[in-house]
């Protein structure tokens, strides 16, 4: 299933459950914990009473009171005492025992804050880093849609050397109210794309194969048209010898999402999705431009997306999540479901 990493108040998600960034006491704090606990009501305090705490590194699941989803975890992350003290370890180990107790809750979807990463200390990109590796190296093996919940724009610049790539939702509110301050946030990311790619409008297309004639009448036209999206997705997966499910697991695509796909010749994806599937089916440029115009897509130079995706595959590097740290670095969308 798909990680993503979205911008929203994680009492407003609805999904099975949410993660409380939790204090040992489980008593509710400040910042994240706290706002949970407002949002739930008295019910919910009561609950983790009877818990009888929490050690670092673990998690327990309550009810959800007032929540708009079925479970609270109270995850309990470490106290940053200058990175000595094992706290990268055990706040990994807070993200899988959540994970763990979601997935005994029979939960299909969870919602992380970015725990210990407040008052904890723990510096956010180092907080970051170990979400990312944690909650990406379940998702590669299980069926949960898990989310990772980021409020402040403090949070999204420590993101800007994300060590993994994770599919990336700004919500839709937030735009809104700051069109001015993303319109320049996006212009200085896309400043740096000289950084990136130095050079690139100067690069000259890969030579190509001649084509054969176009037909002359609109009915010949219409019948010599080809292979569609789905169709030749399936086969080339074929001819790699892949599973499906590794395609699509690859790819960071839900099952479902690959399933609609599957049957229904005449589906047309996202550009995000058909890219993640050419990286996942490792194309080289010329062939991932020929998978592209099956769904009605091409390359630009004149695009951060499309500069940023030559970049990775004229590396060979093919990595959707990889590719994903830079996408979310330069404010553009990013490869799988969203």
């Amino acid at each position: 299933m798909p990680f993503q990493i979205v911008r929203n108040d994680i009492t407003r998600m609805r999904v099975d459950a949410i993660v409380s960034a939790a204090n040992r006491r489980l008593e509710g704090g400040g910042g994240v914990d706290g706002a949970i606990h407002r949002a739930a009501g008295p019910a919910l305090a009561a609950e983790c009473q009877a818990l009888g705490g929490c050690d670092p590194g673990d998690a327990k699941a309550t009810g959800a009171g007032n929540l708009p989803c079925r479970f609270v975890i109270h995850a309990v992350g470490p106290v940053w005492r200058g990175g000595t003290q094992g706290e990268r370890k055990v706040l990994a180990s807070a993200y899988r025992r959540a994970l763990k107790v979601a997935q005994e809750k029979q939960c299909k979807s969870v919602a992380f804050p970015l725990i210990s990463a407040g008052s904890y200390g723990f510096p956010p990109e180092e907080a970051l880093r170990v979400a990312t590796r944690t909650i990406v190296a379940f998702v590669r093996t299980h069926a949960m849609m898990v989310y990772l919940v980021i409020f402040d724009d403090e949070a999204f610049r420590a993101g800007s050397a994300l060590p993994l790539g994770v599919l990336s939702l700004i919500d839709a509110a937030y735009v809104r109210e700051h069109p001015e301050s993303l319109r320049r946030r996006s212009e200085r990311r896309l400043a740096a794309l000289a950084d990136l790619f130095p050079g690139h409008r100067d690069v000259a297309p890969s030579p190509r194969l001649a084509r054969p004639p176009f037909p002359e009448s609109v009915d010949a036209a219409v019948g010599a048209a080809g292979e569609g999206f789905s169709e030749t997705l399936l086969r080339k997966i074929r001819e790699r010898g892949l599973k499906e499910s590794t395609c699509y697991r690859r790819a960071n695509i839900d099952r479902r999402l690959f399933s609609k796909i599957r049957s229904d010749k005449h589906y047309r994806p996202s550009k995000q999705t058909a890219v993640a599937f050419a990286m996942a089916l490792r194309m080289p440029m010329d062939e991932l431009r020929d998978f592209l115009l099956t769904a009605g897509f091409a390359l630009s130079h004149a695009q951060a997306f499309d500069i940023i995706v030559e970049y990775f595959v004229r590396q060979g590097e093919y990595d959707v999540f990889r590719i994903n740290e830079e996408l979310f670095r330069f404010g553009q969308p990013l490869l799988g479901s969203v």
